[in-house]
């Protein structure tokens, strides 16, 4: 398969699931979990990931609430990260696989679940991959505090607006117009305005999805103090230069998790997996060889 692979769905726990998949099916599968709270979607880290699929069966997928999936509440971590398991018994099943447990690859809060499904399914997966994420809420002050160095980056932006990424929006139209603004601060490429103007205008979003998902009872996640429970194999990536998830929230989570493996990548940021793309699929290849 290549990027063009159809758009797919399966049902999984009540909800319809918008999906690729790329590879051969009979390899070990390689789930992917994108970012973005109400906001993100799977086919930035299809692009990203696809050379992997000449050796494992690659899926990525749009969360319950996100993308084309359906809007199925509740949104919860933890109904999250029951669909990523429910997702991988489908295929697994599906295609009559012998190794059962799957790569799993996440990045920001795709890595928050991430980090949440190894802990409450270890004999689901083999691997951890993490890029770009956090072990903890606490993350939120470090971003402000890198934000407020960076602002002349993002002319458009301010302070409160981050604020509300790591809150509450007023609804979808004020949601659209904040991740507009913050826009440039994502990568350390050249930004161009129209192609973020094309984005921003074209996404699918929900402020109610994020807001749920930034609700009092969802958004003091903090794993750190399960972290040495994680028994996969642990690869993780981050740009010099991510502002939302900076480095030291990585290195947490380095010396959490027992035998992981940090890659630090220069002039890179929060997209790392797409500005040093060669550079983080040779990592992951070697990693998993």
């Amino acid at each position: 398969m290549t990027s063009s692979s159809p758009l797919q769905f399966v049902q999984i726990n009540g909800a319809s699931l918008a999906y690729r998949e790329a590879g051969d099916v009979d390899s070990q599968l390689f789930i992917t979990l994108h970012g973005g709270r109400g906001f993100g979607s799977h086919e930035s880290d299809f692009s990203a990931y696809l050379p992997l699929s000449t050796s494992y069966h690659l899926i990525s997928f749009d969360f319950r609430g996100h993308g084309q999936s359906s809007h199925t509440p509740p949104y919860t971590f933890n109904q999250l990260v029951d669909d990523i398991e429910s997702l991988r018994r489908h295929f697994v099943d599906k295609y009559h696989k012998r190794e059962g447990r799957a790569i799993i690859c996440g990045g920001s809060f795709g890595g928050y679940l991430a980090q949440q499904f190894a802990i409450a399914y270890p004999g689901g997966l083999s691997h951890l991959i993490l890029r770009g994420t956090a072990p903890s809420y606490e993350h939120e002050t470090e971003a402000i505090e890198v934000l407020q160095k960076r602002l002349d980056r993002a002319p458009l932006a301010s302070v409160n607006m981050l604020r509300k990424v790591f809150g509450a929006f007023k609804g979808d139209d004020e949601m659209r117009l904040v991740m507009f603004a913050i826009g440039p601060l994502y990568s350390e490429a050249e930004y161009d305005a129209d192609i973020g103007l094309e984005g921003s205008r074209t996404r699918r979003l929900s402020a109610k999805v994020h807001n749920d998902l930034y609700s009092e009872e969802e958004k003091y996640f903090d794993y750190r103090p399960k972290l040495k429970e994680i028994t996969a194999k642990t690869l993780i990536v981050v740009g010099e230069k991510d502002w939302i998830c900076p480095p030291s929230q990585s290195k947490i989570i380095h010396e959490g998790i027992i035998g992981s493996q940090l890659l630090v990548v220069p002039n890179a940021n929060h997209s790392v997996h797409q500005e040093k793309n060669e550079e983080v699929i040779a990592a992951i290849r070697r990693f998993l060889a």
